[in-house]
């Protein structure tokens, strides 16, 4: 903190600069020897950003409107914690938007495209049975289901 080595540089004691701007002996440290060490590249902020903790409208509408697109990388639906990290927004953002809009996208009843590369293979088998099963043979159909319940 560039008052800090400001105190510091004026010949205040550590103790005088900790108790004059309300912070601990250690923190009064750090901050010196940054600037002794980097001069004035130390008193550049390092922390990176973190992600949105305010649910504004604004933000709001990115995740509804992400939510309406298909994920990237071939999933077929949305997380809770991919869309986080597509919007770079907690996890817990996005669970909160899609519950005050009633939003539960594992239960979105849409197509859901194969990234199966022998599908249509296997399709065309699959509805060969309906059209023309064999003879004296029962064709059954079970509806396969994820396993997961979302999040």
């Amino acid at each position: 903190m560039t008052v800090t080595v400001l105190l510091l540089a004026e010949g205040h004691t550590w103790d005088e600069v900790s108790e004059r701007i309300d912070c601990s002996r250690g923190f009064v440290a750090s901050w010196s020897r940054r600037f002794t060490e980097q001069r004035i590249a130390g008193l550049y902020s390092r922390h990176l950003g973190q992600v949105a903790t305010v649910l504004t409208p604004k933000l709001e509408a990115r995740i509804l409107e992400a939510t309406r697109h298909v994920p990237t990388g071939g999933a077929t639906r949305w997380s809770t914690r991919k869309l986080g990290a597509h919007l770079d927004v907690s996890h817990m953002m996005v669970a909160r938007v899609w519950r005050k809009h009633g939003l539960q996208p594992r239960r979105m009843e849409r197509y859901m495209a194969s990234n199966d590369p022998d599908f249509e293979t296997k399709a065309a088998d699959i509805m060969g049975l309906y059209l023309n099963p064999p003879a004296h043979a029962a064709v059954f159909s079970v509806d396969e289901k994820t396993g997961g319940n979302g999040g």
